[in-house]
């Protein structure tokens, strides 16, 4: 099982450990998991997948996060995560990435760069939830927009299908 970031609690990770073995990198929200590497690299059917969060420098995350929430999910500050990630790592054979807990599936430059969307999503039951654990100055302000999202995803999970002749990726709509 592979996990591309944002576990963000030690039970989360024991209940995944308990149906599979994990890999997983560090999340933008995993400061309890100091030890998860920020990226790494796993074979199966002789193929290289590479798995990362895809968070970046606070210089470019934290004013499009404040676009993001001014434009109440409409905006899409990381459109091109994709091809950032795929020119950081090469001719893998599949990127997978988390961070924008938004499915996408790309092909790009023969790497199919794989992100299968998140089960948290931000909407406007999280960030009431969220804000009742007294988040800091930056996390508090942009939750008190956020909390009026009218445009998000639904959760998902997704399925990375691994042949030496194909990868089949298929995301999951989970009902919660």
């Amino acid at each position: 099982m592979i996990h591309a970031g944002d576990v963000t609690s030690p039970e989360t990770l024991a209940a995944l450990a308990a149906i599979a073995p994990v890999e997983a990198v560090r999340g933008d929200h995993d400061v309890a998991f100091g030890d998860f590497p920020p990226s790494r690299e796993v074979r199966v059917e002789g193929r290289r997948i590479v798995v990362v969060h895809g968070n970046r420098s606070r210089w470019i995350e934290e004013p499009q996060t404040l676009l993001w929430t001014l434009s109440l999910g409409a905006y899409r500050p990381h459109a091109g995560l994709p091809r950032s990630l795929r020119r950081r790592f090469g001719a893998a054979d599949a990127i997978i990435f988390g961070h924008t807990h938004r499915a996408h599936t790309e092909d790009i430059g023969g790497t199919l760069v794989f992100n299968p969307g998140a089960v948290h999503q931000w909407n406007p039951q999280t960030a009431e939830a969220r804000l009742k654990r007294n988040p800091g100055w930056f996390e508090w302000s942009w939750l008190q927009v956020a909390r009026h999202m009218r445009d998000f995803p639904p959760p998902t999970v997704g399925i990375l299908e691994v042949s030496p002749s194909a990868l089949v990726p298929t995301v999951i709509p989970l009902e919660l």
